[in-house]
């Protein structure tokens, strides 16, 4: 077991909502705001800037923006939070281990990493006390962690044991050359068999918790392509594979597509079959090994709740 109790700190969020009284129309947003939350100019500033500040839900990237009667600002504010974190004998399914690299299987229902509201109990803390070392690459909070998957998405990520391991990994994600594949449920009938959605995502300007297509291709581009597996009367069972990998890609772009992952919560996927979480699965992993050079492929079977909504879907047919 590996013994990793080093501090860290991460990013807290909270979130004050503020209306614009008649005292304060005609003020500048960011002298409004230095009074309001007793921060500093510059702080105000570089909130602003990083799109923390809405106003009536749109984003608002000027500091001199004119206040107007019944305007709705809201700020996010960032809060450290510091974090002990401590390994954990947490169940993982290991598929594959050598001295630079472990896949796992990660069950629905898990964070991969310590994050703001989960701080214990998650993949890495499993990592930790399962496995002899993790690269240090992306520090205390997230070691060995190239790529993640959403806490209620299931499947295949990789792990770097060590440094060069990581970087090879990272290398591979970044050239496109390892592949990724994901099965999905989604609402509705998917007409055309394949194609590519390709766009840019940035924070959505309603919930800055989640993402959403951006509408003047602000924010990171983003690639995925599709192919239909299996149609039924009101859902299609998708392949998808990701060229990028930005925060919750494949759940935005089957939104865009105006076909939402069944039980995806967040982006208004329907939850007819009363499931824990979205029907999103990485199935498949093909990468190179980061010494040997050797072309490795990976696979992980749907998990039985997902099989059970698919069997039900054809008992229908």
């Amino acid at each position: 077991m590996q013994e990793f109790n080093d501090n860290d700190d991460i990013m807290e969020y909270g979130e004050s909502k503020i209306a614009v009284s008649e005292s304060d129309v005609g003020l500048r947003l960011d002298v409004f705001l230095g009074s309001y939350c007793k921060e500093s100019r510059s702080h105000i500033k570089n909130l602003i800037e990083k799109g923390n500040v809405t106003v009536n839900c749109d984003v608002v990237k000027k500091a001199g923006y004119t206040l107007k009667l019944g305007d709705e600002i809201t700020v996010m504010q960032e809060e450290i939070k510091q974090l002990d974190l401590t390994p954990r004998n947490l169940p993982i399914d290991i598929i594959y281990e050598d001295d630079d690299i472990a896949v796992i299987n990660k069950a629905q229902g898990m964070v991969v990493h310590p994050a703001a509201g989960s701080y214990d109990n998650t993949l890495v803390n499993a990592l930790l006390y399962h496995l002899k070392s993790l690269s240090s690459i992306n520090g205390v909070v997230r070691p060995g962690i190239v790529h993640r998957l959403d806490k209620d998405t299931s499947g295949l990520l990789v792990v770097a044991k060590n440094d060069f391991a990581h970087i090879s990994l990272q290398q591979q994600i970044a050239s496109k050359s390892a592949k990724r594949y994901y099965y999905a449920l989604v609402d509705g009938v998917v007409n055309k068999d394949e194609g590519v959605i390709r766009n840019f995502i940035d924070r959505s300007s309603k919930d800055r918790k989640l993402m959403a297509v951006s509408r003047n291709n602000c924010g990171r581009e983003a690639i995925t392509l599709y192919k239909v597996v299996e149609r039924f009367p009101n859902y299609t069972f998708m392949e998808y594979e990701l060229k990028t990998g930005r925060t919750h890609q494949i759940r935005v772009h089957s939104k865009h597509m105006g076909h939402t992952v069944v039980g995806d919560k967040q982006y208004g996927g329907s939850n007819k079959f009363c499931l824990n979480g979205q029907l999103l699965h990485a199935h498949k992993l093909v990468l190179t090994h980061p010494r040997s050079g050797e072309i490795m492929t990976f696979s992980a079977p749907l998990p039985n709740y997902f099989l059970q909504v698919l069997n039900a879907l054809r008992g229908d047919k």
